[in-house]
């Protein structure tokens, strides 16, 4: 069920699309949830709900209810959709290759890539959490030319310096800094602090 935007909030949308790595919007949207002063408006492609269901074990409703605001995919004229409708930015968690290629190329041709659009034309933070490997010449291409608009990408590569010891940690640690880059405030995940006790060269 949709709910009714929260007046003051800052407002940030994500989107999920049918890539594998779904547990990452899962994430995202549990992390903002729980962070006072953040209103999420969620919207989810339909091949990201076969996908939520086979990797995560969750149905649409359940991702439903994690977000203040949900919209549905074909919906185009959603408040989203337009500009004059102010967000802190987007977070495309994780961002098919399709969706990475129809937001290079300008087609605004459902509700991910017509918001995702808006994000750039409005000089926004947009963060495309882009799955796929290896790549082909057409994927970067399309991320060079999304980073020329301005989007940030972002594959949600693990980090092993903090030495994780399980799935959720290395996941809170990337959800951790995408939400450094929308500049929420947040401690998921230890931060660097230098070497310690280096061994001798």
């Amino acid at each position: 069920m949709t709910e009714s935007p929260r007046s003051g909030d800052r407002r940030i949308v994500v989107a999920i699309t049918g890539a594998t790595g779904a547990i990452y919007g899962v994430r995202l949207l549990q992390r903002l949830g729980a962070t006072p002063g953040v209103e999420t408006h969620l919207v989810v492609s339909d091949a990201a709900s076969l996908t939520l269901h086979q990797e995560v074990g969750l149905q649409r409703r359940d991702v439903d209810a994690l977000a203040h605001v949900v919209h549905r995919g074909r919906d185009i004229g959603a408040s989203i959709a337009s500009g004059s409708f102010l967000t802190a930015g987007m977070v495309i968690a994780p961002c098919s290759m399709k969706t990475l290629a129809a937001i290079a190329h300008g087609l605004s041709d459902n509700l991910v890539t017509r918001a995702a659009d808006v994000v750039l034309k409005e000089r926004r933070k947009l963060v495309l959490m882009v799955r796929e490997t290896p790549f082909n010449l057409a994927h970067l291409r399309n991320m060079t030319a999304v980073t020329e608009m301005g989007g940030i990408v972002f594959p949600p590569l693990p980090s092993f310096y903090n030495r994780p010891a399980s799935i959720d940690e290395m996941v809170d640690h990337t959800v951790a800094r995408v939400m450094d880059l929308l500049g929420v405030e947040n401690e998921l995940a230890p931060r660097w602090g230098g070497m310690k006790d280096a061994a001798a060269p």
